[in-house]
């Protein structure tokens, strides 16, 4: 797949199922300070398979919490309720959701494609192969590692400046460069509770 191509994997019953999954766990979370249980068995045929997840929460339009999986591990709608509850309960930018906020949340689900290494030459090599607005990036240099889900282009439009961010976010100096440097490219299909309307 090309990384122009867009990725449309999931119908409009899938996407609500999986809305319903990371706002049910939150409910939970509220009730009971755990996330709620699925069933894999209980899932439908394209929610149980093993796929990774962010879940992105929004109050008022502002970043509210996000967590996510960058490996898949496990069937896609236990992934996102787990994802859901941690990014409530468990970002450590932010506060616990209370109860009074709930109704005010916005949820948003990006599921990702397998990550793949890029090979490059340099930096100006890997920037030159970076497609903006499409490529999720996972920067690594030793135990430094972060990464910027796509949606990050909308905020960070320029590629240098995309970058330089990202490897701020990896806990590594803005202008970092070394041979040790790992880079990997994945895609997401990216949906939210407004896009089910």
């Amino acid at each position: 797949m090309s990384s122009t191509e867009s990725i449309n994997e999931f119908g409009p019953a899938q996407r609500a199922a999986l809305i319903e999954i990371a706002r049910r766990s939150i409910e939970h979370g509220l009730q009971f300070g755990r996330p709620y249980v699925v069933i894999p068995s209980e899932l439908p045929r394209d929610l149980k398979a093993i796929r990774a997840s962010f879940v992105t929460l929004q109050k008022n339009g502002e970043l509210r919490g996000c967590i996510g999986h960058l490996e898949a591990v496990q069937p896609l709608g236990v992934d996102v309720a787990e994802n859901a509850f941690a990014a409530a309960f468990r970002d450590p930018r932010f506060a616990p959701l209370r109860a009074a906020e709930f109704d005010e949340i916005d949820i948003h689900l990006s599921i990702l494609t397998a990550p793949e290494r890029m090979t490059f030459a340099d930096e100006g090599d890997l920037l030159n192969q970076i497609e903006a607005g499409e490529d999720g990036l996972i920067l690594q240099d030793g135990p430094n590692r972060g990464t910027f889900l796509p949606s990050v282009w909308e905020s960070l439009p320029d590629k240098e400046s995309f970058l330089m961010h990202l490897k701020q976010k990896a806990g590594l100096a803005a202008n970092h460069w070394s041979d040790r440097v790992e880079v990997y490219r994945y895609h997401t299909e990216s949906f939210g509770e407004h896009d089910l309307a």
